[in-house]
């Protein structure tokens, strides 16, 4: 009897580098031993409240909802984007599940199997299985440690351009690297793909959190209407990563016709968490202000502590919640595994992100982390110095 196969996916869908070494931590909590997750972007920020009491009114009857997200949801939201310079109405706004769901159908709506994106690398590591899903190819632009991740120039762009490109791919404020683009920069880009008939698919779930600058929307340039596709969620920005509500905003109407194609498919997004995140909205400035001083401290003391570290190179980023950290080590991800297999301060140990899997190109990365600075400075502290005696024994080893 013939056997079972799997699909041919099975050998181009990559695990995840953020949750791979899962397991090691996981053995390491068995056996009594305190693991500080700088790893994955799960703050310890409380949720607003104004968005846990919607939780504690839901209806009696959980309906369904419309494919495109829930009409007053879609409103409200379209005014909070005019208020951050982004000209849009309720009619320009798909609502999905999560910021993952928006990116994918925004591939499968822009592109065809067999098409190719840009994607300036290191970049958020499920862009690679949304591409997957979607059938299209990722051509990486590589950017360096040594100037903070800045967006190549655009000759770099070209050399990448084929007849198969349809579209490029970036992360403003930037995960993994915390890199902002300027807004010359970004209009270097939307240029380009303009001359040559792209869209420029933004990835800016990390808007409210910049401490040297201001972010610039993909959406905030003149005569992009056809190109231009942000994404957003609820997850980042009101630190509710569990509440699985995104949404896709662009002024390109035929794209939004297909896209609601595939929302109809998988019928709604959450009707509760939209009711959350609509309530959410009413969130105060005063909120936000708060959450982006202490980043700010947090962001400065990691940097001060890591920079302490012989042979660490680590930029100063300037938005999100992460910051690449290049290590005095030939193989970062053997050293977080050894982290969490073998060495102990006090009884605990620290997960990091290895980077080498937020890059496309084969090789790059490998004396790199990404480290997300999601703890208050006292666990930071604790943290970072099992860092920096653990690159001291493993490198004596």
């Amino acid at each position: 009897m013939p056997k079972t196969t799997l699909s041919s996916r099975n050998e181009i869908m990559q695990e995840s580098p953020i949750r791979k070494l899962a397991p090691y931590a996981f053995k390491a909590k068995k056996e009594g031993v305190h693991v500080y997750h700088l790893n994955i972007g799960q703050p310890d920020i409380a949720t607003p409240q104004v968005m846990i009491d919607a939780y504690h009114n839901i209806p009696p009857v959980i309906e369904y909802g419309p494919s495109e997200g829930i009409y007053s949801y879609r409103l409200k939201l379209a005014e909070y984007y005019r208020n951050v310079n982004i000209n849009v109405d309720e009619s320009n706004i798909f609502v999905t599940t999560g910021g993952s769901e928006a990116i994918i159908f925004s591939l499968l709506s822009a592109l065809s199997p067999g098409d190719e994106i840009i994607i300036p690398e290191p970049f958020y590591t499920n862009y690679n299985g949304f591409a997957v899903m979607a059938g299209v190819k990722v051509v990486p632009v590589t950017t360096t440690i040594e100037n903070g991740f800045d967006l190549p120039p655009i000759s770099e762009f070209e050399k990448m351009l084929s007849p198969k490109t349809k579209a490029i791919v970036i992360c403003n404020p930037g995960n993994p690297t915390g890199a902002v683009f300027s807004r010359e920069s970004l209009q270097g880009l939307v240029d380009f793909a303009r001359k040559n008939g792209l869209y420029v698919i933004s990835d800016e779930v990390y808007r409210e959190f910049t401490y040297d600058c201001k972010a610039t929307s993909i959406l905030e340039f003149d005569d992009f209407e056809d190109n231009g596709i942000l994404i957003d969620s609820t997850s980042k920005r009101y630190s509710a990563c569990g509440s699985r509500v995104g949404c896709i905003v662009t002024r390109n109407t035929e794209l939004l016709k297909l896209v609601l194609k595939f929302g109809q498919a998988r019928l709604c997004p959450p009707s509760v968490d939209q009711q959350a995140a609509e309530a959410a909205l009413d969130t105060p400035d005063s909120y936000f202000e708060e959450v982006q001083k202490e980043y700010r401290i947090r962001r400065d003391f990691a940097y001060e502590e890591l920079s302490k570290i012989p042979g660490v190179v680590v930029p100063m980023p300037k938005g999100a919640f992460y910051m690449a950290v290049g290590l005095p080590v030939d193989d970062a991800e053997d050293f977080a595994r050894w982290l969490l297999s073998d060495f102990r301060h006090n009884n605990e140990t620290t997960m990091v992100a290895p980077l080498a899997g937020f890059y496309a190109t084969e090789g790059l990365g490998s004396n790199e982390i990404r480290l997300a600075y999601v703890l208050n400075t006292s666990d930071l502290k604790k943290a970072i110095d099992i860092i920096r005696l653990g690159l001291e024994k493993y490198n004596s080893l």
